[in-house]
């Protein structure tokens, strides 16, 4: 079977917001991105889809998350107006939280672990949010990131805690992302692929497409370290990297940011997946320069483990079918880290591949 992938911008139903627009964005709920076309397997009609979340204002898929979160606070009267959110998190949501945040005049404080890429923290206090870095703890620590906002949420009248893992406003943002899709698509849509960082994304998707067509394949990629993929095929949390002496100081055994779960949380178990896929460290960073090298396309780590399970998942099928992935984030966040070949040669993961190959994606 062929091996090259090929990508350029469909651009029909993209719609990116004025600067005008923008100052009424918040009160719309109106993001909608563009899907981006590849003809895969150049003999055969197969096609891989990427949705391009990464052109949203704040620059990643997180801006329906936040925007929703946001919207349904204020709405209910839980956010005061010049009020406070706070969220735990790795980057992108506290920047779409922080976008937001000065759209509709409320302010954002943000924990986030001092491991993250030093430009996310650089980012955010630029847009004005209050940022504190901790050290990476577990997730029942009392100085997680995620407890250390929920707490300071608590401590501050007329705050609110997102609670992006947690709170189902992520979830209902999504089926608007999978209801696009499915239009965008014109409902020739055989399989959906995507990570899980809080689980949004493929819960949200999965539940809006299998409602039009319920014999859509919905695929989990998965990166090395993340218990996600066992719990999907075989019902069981677990990771080999759990064992004792095993893990590294990333909480999940991997360079990517963003993307990875050793917990199941609302969001993810509200969604369908039939499906699951592993994608190493490797084949994301030789995805990435695949798609700068070949396409143009500076995506971030979510993003290439993305595309890459989208390949792994469109070899299965085979010909006649049409794969969608979502190209969450850009690679602008990700210059110290999963773009810094200093910091790739540490782990030896400098890229080698060469060409429109897709030969570093291997199967399962």
């Amino acid at each position: 079977m062929p091996s090259s992938l090929r990508l350029s911008l469909f651009t029909t139903s993209f719609h990116l917001p004025t600067s005008h627009a923008f100052s009424i964005w918040s009160r719309q709920l109106s993001i909608s991105s563009a899907c981006i076309y590849a003809t895969s397997y150049p003999l055969d009609c197969l096609q891989i889809l990427g949705k391009a979340e990464f052109l949203n204002p704040g620059g990643s898929v997180k801006d329906r998350v936040a925007l929703r979160i946001v919207h349904e606070a204020l709405a209910s009267g839980q956010l005061s107006p010049g009020g406070l959110i706070t969220e735990g998190t790795a980057g992108s949501t506290g920047v779409s939280l922080a976008v937001v945040a000065a759209a509709v005049g409320c302010h954002a404080f943000i924990a986030m672990p001092d491991d993250a890429a030093i430009e996310k923290a650089q980012l955010l206090q630029a847009l004005g949010a209050e940022v504190v870095r901790l050290r990476p703890v577990s997730i029942t620590h009392p100085d997680h990131p995620v407890n250390v906002a929920r707490r300071k949420a608590a401590e501050t009248p007329g705050a609110v805690f997102a609670d992006q893992f947690e709170n189902l406003a992520n979830y209902r943002a999504h089926l608007d992302t999978g209801e696009e899709i499915w239009q965008q698509c014109c409902g020739r849509i055989h399989a959906f692929v995507s990570g899980a960082g809080t689980g949004g994304t493929i819960a949200g998707v999965s539940a809006a497409l299998k409602q039009n067509d319920a014999g859509v394949k919905v695929v989990l990629a998965d990166p090395q370290g993340s218990s996600l993929f066992n719990k999907v095929k075989r019902g069981v949390l677990y990771t080999w990297h759990e064992a004792e002496g095993k893990r590294l100081r990333n909480p999940f055994d991997t360079i990517t940011e963003g993307v990875g779960l050793n917990r199941l949380t609302a969001n993810f178990a509200s969604g369908v997946v039939d499906d699951a896929v592993r994608v190493t460290d490797r084949e994301a960073v030789e995805m990435a320069a695949y798609l700068l090298r070949n396409d143009g396309l500076f995506l971030g780590s979510s993003a290439a483990v993305n595309c890459a399970g989208a390949v792994k998942v469109a070899r299965s099928l085979g010909p006649g079918h049409t794969v969608i992935t979502v190209l969450c984030d850009g690679g602008a966040r990700h210059l110290s880290k999963f773009h810094n070949p200093e910091y790739l040669k540490q782990y030896d993961l400098m890229p080698e591949a060469t060409g429109s190959s897709l030969d570093f994606v291997h199967e399962g």
